[in-house]
């Protein structure tokens, strides 16, 4: 390893002095393999594969994987991959599709909604590179063969398998080094990755080499090692990744876990410090710092937090088969808290960077966590899904019946910055989640004080969550504020900012929250919301701190199609992020309380209903949802700088027939006007020493 004696040296004078264990500390590593499994863990998997009939069926997708491999030879790209989320169309941001090939390394790539056919391959133009979001594929695709092979090798004994992965691993011991570094927006030095685009790319794609390697190490030659090593894992562990230095995030972890899996197959006990024990940027401390005592990842996407787990485990349990525990209670709380917060119908929010997340969709995971922490509260999600591959790899040989799932409840999640109020039983309970906390980093969203709404086993008020970052619609859409549930001053996206939630409770069996935030310089939102029973949802926002001509827009989507709408007049929106994608505009001035159906399939008579207590501008249109192609109605309430509240309510009954509000002297007094004349009155205190409710 000769050629990286300068960088070992360097590193280990400035990075590992400080936290290096000592040479009689450092655990003995038992024999190969010791990485995705052990000894024992190769025993057990013979013994399922052979038995289990949820084993058999993934064990022999495994093998006609590997023997289909065995057909073909290996022939590696000539060059690096791109980032995938450029593999968009360039029009209408819509993920390709591919098509026919044209030549070596070469293809059509399709728009499934516009039926574009585009080519291109030119890596000094990354977001058009095409071609190379291809390549990135079938290095994956190779990676996941050496790993294959090396489970085959290891069941079945049959030199066939081991010899691929070695004739693999060789590859790219020959190649690896002749790949430029390059990044995903082009360019190259550090930060920039050879096989992908950046070191996350690199880390995941190492860790499956790294996994699979480890299963025919042994029978390996000395040369053969030692090429491997010296030419693959450690100039990619050393030279690629280490050197890009990020701190507590996702990427991270993956990283950590791939320049762990490396120490651990090559006795590196350096890169072993590294990856846990580092200060600034090991495992534990990104437990510490970067999950929240709530259980959830500091970052405030969901997408994002059960990404951190998948880039975890593999280094917990290679830890693990080393005689290293990081099995701690962070990383159990990661598991719980999904379960805690989720919806009824078992999704989580779209907030920030992140699609809506299915917690049971996320069962492989949680066949890891019951085999490690035994937690009962597993097992529904386990029960819903098909055992597979972490199941017959990681998991218990049988799970217990599972216990009934807990019914959602009203919490407030104060270091998440989560608070929920929920009514009613099962998938059709009405489950409201406001998210006031942390903006979340690189992937929060200007959104302060939005929220979701899931109803009779329907999300109904959408976060239209993220797009694929190479899009501009991730720019001029999904990262703007307009798109959420909240509000927009001067038509301009919130700042980054983490807001508060001084009240939640319960008055008069009626549950309530207050959130506060000040999302522009010098303006403070307050918004009071009450359930008052499973068809209503009352909003109170109050807007301080405002000066004269300053814009006020309450933005509001969801999902149905407008009814018979009060007579307006068509509104052409301002050229700017977020409101140039409103569409079918109409604007009209109310100062009455109005009353907007919203039909639903699971909600025909739903509503959306404005206090007429302030002259306001109401514009309906739709907005974007999923995609370009998914339009989702929404209404924006707009007035030009006032003291008074809105008061507005969602009606999932249409039984809100109109609602009133009157101030106080304490706060506000909200009439909910129902059929047969019905009143029901909130009476809001609204003070930051004094913050309650009273419901008539």
């Amino acid at each position: 390893m000769k050629m990286h004696v300068v960088s070992v040296a360097v590193l280990a004078a400035v990075a590992f002095g400080s936290y290096a264990q000592a040479e009689s500390d450092k655990p003995k590593l038992p024999p190969h393999p010791r990485l995705l499994l052990n000894q024992e863990g190769v025993a057990r998997l013979k013994q399922r594969v052979a038995e289990q009939p949820w084993a058999v069926s993934w064990w022999k997708g495994l093998v006609h994987r590997a023997d289909a491999g065995l057909k073909k030879p290996v022939e590696l790209p000539p060059r690096g991959g791109n980032w995938w989320h450029w593999y968009v169309c360039p029009d209408d941001g819509t993920p390709l599709k591919l098509g026919r090939k044209l030549d070596t390394w070469q293809w059509e790539h399709r728009c499934p909604l516009c039926e574009k056919v585009f080519t291109g391959g030119d890596p000094s133009n990354p977001s058009r590179d095409f071609d190379g979001c291809q390549i990135r594929g079938v290095h994956f695709g190779y990676a996941d063969a050496v790993r294959d092979c090396g489970l085959a090798w290891q069941v079945t004994g049959e030199p066939k398998y081991r010899d691929r992965a070695r004739e693999i691993l060789l590859a790219y011991a020959d190649r690896y080094l002749t790949y430029p570094l390059h990044k995903n927006g082009g360019g190259s030095g550090i930060g920039g990755s050879r096989v992908g685009s950046q070191t996350l790319t690199e880390a995941c794609w190492l860790i499956l080499m790294a996994q699979g390697a480890d299963f025919i190490w042994p029978d390996l030659s000395d040369t053969d090692r030692q090429q491997i090593a010296d030419k693959l894992f450690q100039p990619a562990a050393r030279d690629v990744i280490l050197v890009h230095k990020i701190g507590i995030h996702n990427i991270q972890c993956w990283k950590n876990s791939a320049v762990g899996l490396v120490g651990l197959l090559l006795d590196d006990q350096e890169l072993i410090d590294e990856a846990i024990d580092n200060p600034k940027r090991g495992y534990r401390v990104q437990m510490q710092e970067g999950v929240t005592p709530d259980g959830s990842w500091y970052e405030g996407a969901w997408g994002y937090h059960f990404y951190t787990i998948r880039g975890t485990w593999s280094l917990c349990e290679a830890a693990r088969n080393c005689g290293i525990d990081l099995y701690g209670e962070q990383l159990r709380s990661m598991f719980d808290g999904p379960i805690r917060v989720m919806s009824p119908t078992g999704v989580l929010p779209a907030f920030n960077d992140s699609g809506p997340v299915s917690v049971a969709g996320q069962a492989p995971f949680y066949e890891l966590a019951y085999a490690r922490f035994n937690n009962p509260a597993y097992l529904p999600l386990l029960a819903s899904r098909k055992r597979g591959e972490m199941a017959v790899l990681c998991g218990v040989d049988e799970l217990p019946d599972a216990t009934e799932v807990p019914a959602a409840r009203s919490a407030n999640y104060t270091d998440a910055g989560f608070a929920i109020l929920t009514r009613g039983e099962g998938r059709e309970a009405t489950w409201l989640c406001l998210d006031y906390g942390p903006h979340g980093g690189g992937h929060g969203h200007p959104d302060k004080l939005g929220f979701v709404l899931f109803a009779r086993d329907e999300e109904l008020a959408v976060d239209p969550g993220t797009a694929r970052y190479g899009t501009p619609l991730q720019k001029s859409w999904f990262r703007t504020t307009l798109a959420h549930n909240t509000l927009v001053v001067d038509e301009k996206s919130q700042k980054k900012t983490t807001g508060s939630c001084p009240a939640f409770g319960s008055a008069d069996g009626t549950d309530y929250l207050v959130a506060q935030a000040e999302p522009y310089d010098g303006v403070t939102f307050v918004r009071a919301v009450v359930l008052l029973d499973e068809n209503t949802l009352v909003f109170l926002d109050k807007i301080d701190g405002t000066k004269d001509g300053i814009t006020l827009d309450l933005a509001y989507h969801q999902r149905g199609q407008w009814g018979e709408l009060p007579a307006g007049k068509p509104w052409t929106p301002a050229n700017k992020p977020g409101y140039e994608h409103l569409r079918d505009a109409t604007i009209r001035q109310i100062d009455q309380p109005v009353h907007l159906p919203l039909p639903h399939k699971a909600a025909p008579e739903a509503a959306i209903v404005l206090a007429g207590n302030t002259p306001t501008q109401v514009i309906t249109g739709t907005g974007i949802g999923r995609g370009l192609a998914d339009r989702v109605p929404m209404v924006i309430f707009r007035r030009n700088t006032s003291a008074e509240p809105f008061a507005w309510a969602i009606s999932l009954d249409g039984h809100v027939r109109d609602l009133q509000v009157t101030a106080t002297d304490a706060g506000y007094d909200v009439t909910v006007g129902q059929p047969d004349n019905a009143r029901r009155i909130l009476h809001w205190t609204l003070a930051p020493e004094a913050t309650s409710l009273r419901v008539d």
